[in-house]
């Protein structure tokens, strides 16, 4: 399924989780993003009390809305940085255009997920 871009398109990179377990802030290692080039990213969760989810499991998908094809990639989850931060690599996008990136998370607060919007 084929999506336009939306005219208010959230392009924050740091949200609320769909259920409004956590807060999620997703930090690429380098700015701006841009196609072609391999990226570490770093994603920190805290609770909505502030304290840091440490323990969770994450699964990352991404895709383009507008053309309906996801990474070139695998990204996922390779070290537990501590203080609820954990290390994303493989994140490497193949053209211009708009992105999601979606975390799935499993942690002591329970299941849920976010997804970040990104336009290179």
């Amino acid at each position: 399924m084929m999506f336009s871009l939306p005219d208010n398109l959230d392009l924050s990179l740091v949200k609320l989780s769909d259920g409004g377990l956590c807060q999620v802030e997703l930090m690429p290692n380098a700015a701006p993003v841009s196609v072609g080039k391999m990226y570490v990213w770093t994603v920190q969760l805290v609770t909505a009390a502030g304290a840091p989810v440490a323990q969770a499991d994450i699964a990352i998908s991404s895709g383009m809305p507008q053309h309906g094809h996801g990474l070139p990639t695998a990204p996922q989850v390779t070290k537990n940085l501590g203080d609820g931060r954990y290390q994303i690599e493989g994140v490497k996008f193949n053209m211009g255009g708009w992105w999601t990136f979606k975390l799935d998370v499993n942690g002591t607060t329970g299941n849920d997920a976010v997804t970040f919007n990104l336009v290179l």
